[in-house]
């Protein structure tokens, strides 16, 4: 919603399987934490390969944290510093699952959490081929969301929208300072 609306957005998500390519700057420590069981033929991570391993185990999930976390990061406060010497004015977000896990939201003016139900959260897990087990543990795996609503300077509500009253138009864009947004 908030890039329909003109806001630049940062997806922390792809930026961690940006990170993880081969060549870039997490891959060979995650191969060496991890072993090439996580790897594709083609020498890539696999993603499906290595959420089997660390969501089945809260210390390889920390592992793993450890070694992207501060790697998105970097690449968030960079790219924040480079808006503002460009002049950019407008607010830019972040999005990402865990952005206060990760530390993240210290490093940015404001902190918009969106946030569902639980049984919502499920829904949306298990659509994306998630069994409900896999769902289960990736929700365990992060911070409740009471804690999240905590330390939001803003917070928003996911309802579900039907194609009839979802926004249709970009709408203006708007003046606001810098905030981030957690899904």
């Amino acid at each position: 919603m908030l890039r329909e609306l003109g806001f630049s957005v940062l997806d922390a998500d792809s930026l961690a399987h940006k990170l993880t390519e081969p060549g870039q700057p997490a891959y060979d420590d995650v191969v060496r934490e991890f072993g090439p069981s996580v790897l594709d033929r083609d020498n890539r991570i696999d993603r499906a390969k290595l959420s089997a391993v660390v969501f089945n185990d809260r210390a390889k999930l920390d592992r793993l944290n450890a070694i992207v976390h501060p790697r998105v990061a970097e690449v968030v406060v960079r790219q924040f510093e480079n808006w503002q010497r460009s002049g950019m004015r407008d607010a830019a977000f972040v999005e990402a699952a865990l952005l206060i896990e990760a530390g993240i939201h210290k490093s940015l003016d404001g902190l918009v959490v969106a946030w569902c139900t639980p049984e919502q959260q499920l829904e949306r897990l298990t659509g994306r081929g998630l069994s409900e087990a896999e769902a289960r543990r990736r929700i365990a795996a992060q911070l409740p969301v009471e804690e999240k609503l905590r330390l939001a300077t803003e917070k928003n509500r996911l309802l579900r929208l039907s194609r009839r009253n979802a926004p249709s138009s970009r709408g203006p864009r708007r003046k606001a300072p810098r905030a981030q947004a957690a899904r």
